[in-house]
């Protein structure tokens, strides 16, 4: 969640407008969406109606704040998820092998990073994504969260056994059927957990955005 340059903040003209010849280049962050790289400044009306074009800095104080992570989907060769048990989170005690995104890294790079810190495998590339995940702030997390998860692939019993956990943050390492996760986990946690599984088995990317940090 990579910056480009903007041009200095416009104003334009209180009243008319001078002939093209007179007038200076649109600033090209002025034409671009609010989808496009890194935003234009969004207009605030100035006084008498004009608008002010924000400096990124001012304008970028104005947008949603959100923080990242990064998972990777691991099954064993029955296609029975992978989960690690979290030692510093009772709300959400189960989860899939990642983490919060790093500043300058990029998805893929957090979940390699994410999966040998806290498991000793290394995910086999190209990344091929399973799922997007997003969720409203709330009393749990005072920012909205945005997740990708990334298809890890089988692991033989082999490679489940050599799992090597950090005690600092997992004590367990489990492989259950899917239907077995619902009573150990909280719903909306399950709920992501099988919008995964279902992209896995269909091969359809799951949107999940529902993930949010309320009571319920």
């Amino acid at each position: 969640m990579t910056a480009t340059r903007h041009p200095a903040p416009h104003v334009p003209p209180a009243s008319g407008r001078p002939p093209a010849a007179a007038r200076p280049p649109a600033p090209a962050a002025a034409a671009r969406s609010r989808s496009g790289p890194a935003g234009p400044a969004d207009p605030e009306r100035g006084e008498g109606g004009g608008r002010v074009w924000l400096p990124p800095e001012k304008y970028a104080e104005t947008v949603l704040k959100a923080t990242a992570f990064a998972c990777v989907y691991f099954t064993d060769e029955a296609d029975r998820p992978l989960q690690v048990h979290a030692t510093y989170s009772p709300d959400h005690p189960w989860q899939l092998v990642g983490g919060t995104m790093d500043p300058g890294e990029r998805p893929w790079e957090t979940a390699v990073r994410e999966c040998r810190e806290e498991t000793g495998l290394t995910p086999a590339g190209p990344p091929r994504l399973l799922a997007t995940v997003y969720g409203l702030p709330g009393a749990g997390w005072p920012y909205s969260t945005v997740g990708v998860v990334f298809d890890g692939g089988r692991l033989t019993s082999a490679q489940i056994g050599s799992v090597r956990l950090d005690p600092e943050e997992h004590d367990e390492v489990r492989v259950l059927p899917l239907a077995e996760w619902e009573a150990l986990m909280p719903p909306r946690d399950f709920a992501r957990l099988r919008a995964v599984a279902r992209a896995r088995r269909t091969g359809v990317a799951a949107y999940f955005d529902t993930w949010d940090w309320g009571d319920a």
